[in-house]
């Protein structure tokens, strides 16, 4: 079943149009989740947890970090590397001003190249649908593209694996989300150590929020090589519909996840965490400017919407180099983006380049394929 709304990206784009799949993500022009057609009937994480049986992968029990210096930090290394990612730009508003991060800081030192999905869907993002061996194959492919691409900043590749899915409904206590178990986690952990990877673990709250779903994924992010995602398009707020409406977090949200995950590296005597944020529109962070700056927290503002090349470095400009964080991501998508859209100013495209995306004003430091 399908529904039309309207999505206002930038004044150009008023009458785009967007089509909305009621199940686990809303498949929308520049929006973060479908890879394919849309889905009737339950979710697929729904389907799955009813009868679905557990994915299996034959790795190794322990799930080794990647390997990232614990070294002091180099500042005036950081100092270059900000400045060189703010690719010339002359606005003032990069390279962000901000706290130095402690010892281990993975950016702006490497770039990374993640593969993004659900094991239990194949339309959910890459990392689901294909079987392990084939995605890490793929991946790897992905990085030695990167790295070719800039070889001045080494690429490490990550598994951005959602943790807590939005649903079409809203289950047993009214919450429209549906906590993934945790021994999908550890097969996305023992994949991810047959590559030295990075492991996000990213949350879609639906009308849950964010302080009590983290918490229950605390084991996961105490390890070093485990990190956080939030995707505002999810957070619903009462009146909305997932599926329907487009979901916005606050600044008062951002902090408390980098709050929450601070008090988790000092206590555990960790590495400084990457975290997540995803953004395509105006409303899905608001108050930007009352985010906090930590040094045991580095946070990456990632454009994951979809659409032609233009419309996407549109967004790009529009919500990412408009409005300042710290760092910057941005997301592929091997399907929707050389998707013809209707009623759409640009034409289908190919995917984007690394060349390309390397070429944007912040350059990103995390690249998300979905």
């Amino acid at each position: 079943m399908r529904n039309e709304s309207r999505v206002r990206n930038s004044s150009a784009y008023t009458t785009l149009r967007a089509a909305f799949v009621a199940g686990v993500c809303g498949l929308i022009v520049l929006t973060a989740c479908n890879n394919g057609s849309s889905a009737k009937g339950k979710s697929d994480s729904a389907k799955a947890t009813a009868g679905r049986s557990a994915v299996k992968d034959t790795v190794p029990a322990e799930a080794a970090p990647a390997a990232i210096s614990r070294g002091p930090v180099d500042t005036a290394l950081y100092n270059r590397l900000m400045l060189r990612l703010a690719n010339g730009d002359s606005s003032g508003r990069w390279p962000v001003k901000g706290v130095y991060p402690n010892s281990g800081a993975i950016l702006p030192f490497n770039r990374i190249i993640a593969y993004y999905g659900n094991l239990y869907s194949k339309r959910m993002g890459v990392l689901g649908e294909y079987p392990p061996d084939e995605m890490l194959r793929m991946l790897k492919g992905e990085v030695k593209k990167w790295q070719a691409a800039d070889p001045s900043i080494p690429v490490i590749p990550a598994l951005h694996y959602i943790a807590v899915t939005a649903q079409g409904s809203g289950g047993k206590d009214g919450k429209y989300r549906a906590r993934m178990p945790f021994k999908q986690i550890d097969s996305i952990l023992h994949m991810a150590a047959r590559i030295n990877a990075l492991v996000f673990l990213d949350v879609q709250v639906g009308f849950s929020n964010v302080e009590s779903e983290i918490p229950l994924l605390e084991k996961y992010l105490s390890m070093p090589n485990v990190h956080l995602g939030i995707d505002a398009e999810f957070a619903m707020k009462p009146g909305m519909r997932v599926g329907k409406n487009v979901g916005t977090f606050d600044a008062s949200d951002v902090n408390w996840c980098t709050e929450y995950l601070t008090k988790l590296v000092k206590a555990h005597n960790l590495p400084p965490k990457v975290f997540i944020v995803h953004r395509w529109t105006q409303k899905m962070i608001t108050n930007y400017k009352q985010i906090r700056l930590r040094p045991d927290v580095q946070i990456v503002m990632d454009m994951d919407g979809w659409g032609p090349q233009q419309l996407k470095m549109d967004t790009y400009k529009n919500y990412e180099w408009a409005q300042p964080v710290q760092f910057t991501g941005f997301k592929l998508f091997y399907k929707n983006d050389i998707k013809t859209l209707a009623k759409v100013k640009y034409a289908a495209t190919t995917l984007m380049t690394p060349k390309q995306v390397l070429a944007l004003k912040p350059s990103p430091i995390y690249i998300q394929y979905q």
